[in-house]
């Protein structure tokens, strides 16, 4: 089974989940893609990477076949506009046990292991198609959500896919994502 990035529920609204996620890791890509080919060419990098194409630094051994250390797949796989302009931060969250110093280190450079500290967040899930239009019609949902609730969105919005693509559409797990602060903080 994918193991799933932790969380813990602060709170349930009408529209939204609230979240804490505590501190993690990502391994993430930005690339120069529209929202609807940055999912595709991010995942390439990506998956080299937790395939085995990174310098592991740790007594354990690399797996026969491989460069450097394989590691689990894990879900989602998370998709933010970049603060660059046209570009978009393609992420998998990485295995809970690792940190930032026993991460394998990527040997493409286009993969960084950035760590996330603790964060509140609003989520909210869906199902359906991995379209921009599809994404969009829920985070202006969620946005309107979250303040009627008296809570102030903080940063850039997390698309989450955490279903393969040979998923039926209508079967697959989304979520759109906002980190927030408001009330009692």
């Amino acid at each position: 089974m994918t193991e799933q990035q932790p969380y813990s529920v602060l709170g349930r609204y009408p529209d939204f989940e609230l979240r804490h996620y505590p501190a993690h890791l990502v391994a993430q890509v930005t690339v120069n893609a529209g929202f609807q080919g940055a999912g595709n060419a991010g995942f390439r990098h990506l998956y080299a990477y937790i395939s085995g194409r990174n310098t592991f630094l740790s007594p354990l051994e690399p797996s026969p076949g491989t460069d450097g250390m394989p590691l689990a797949m894990t879900a989602p796989v998370l998709l933010e506009p970049s603060p660059l302009p046209g570009a978009f931060c393609v992420a998998f969250v990485l295995p809970a046990e690792l940190t930032a110093a026993s991460a394998p280190v990527p040997e493409d450079p286009a993969v960084s292991i950035v760590p996330v500290p603790g964060q509140t967040a609003a989520a909210a899930a869906f199902s359906g198609r991995w379209s921009e239009a599809n994404y969009q019609g829920h985070l202006h949902v969620l946005l309107a959500a979250v303040s009627a609730e008296g809570f102030t969105p903080l940063g850039r919005p997390r698309f989450a896919r955490f279903d393969p693509p040979f998923r039926p559409w209508f079967l697959r797990r989304n979520e759109v994502v906002q980190d927030v602060e408001g009330p009692g903080d």
